[in-house]
């Protein structure tokens, strides 16, 4: 799982240096943000999962994710189709992350 993250975040970070290089316009500003929750979130989900061990919580997490990536992916293709294609493995990744989570949620009540 690490070298799947790692390819993640790499993906991420070239996608957020794209769109920083756009000039300002409320769209791109739109995508920024969207792609700086989502970075956030993963960290709240780690740190909701491994370190609290909340499944609930969690998996709710991890569903609002696929929600926030797919935002960030339709917004990021108005301004830099690239960085928004750069945005797809992190969706699916999560999406993936989502039903994990709630298997083990739902084998360990």
């Amino acid at each position: 799982m690490p070298l799947v993250w790692t390819a993640i975040d790499a993906a991420l970070a070239v996608a957020a240096y794209r769109l920083l290089r756009r000039p300002p316009s409320p769209a791109r500003n739109r995508a920024v943000g969207w792609l700086a929750l989502n970075v956030g979130l993963i960290g709240g989900w780690s740190a909701v999962f491994f370190g609290r061990r909340n499944l609930p919580v969690s998996t709710a997490v991890a569903a609002a994710m696929v929600g926030t990536g797919a935002a960030y992916v339709a917004s990021a293709r108005q301004v830099d189709p690239p960085a928004a294609g750069a945005g797809l493995p992190f969706v699916a990744w999560v999406a993936f992350a989502t039903v994990l989570t709630a298997g083990i949620w739902r084998r360990n009540r």
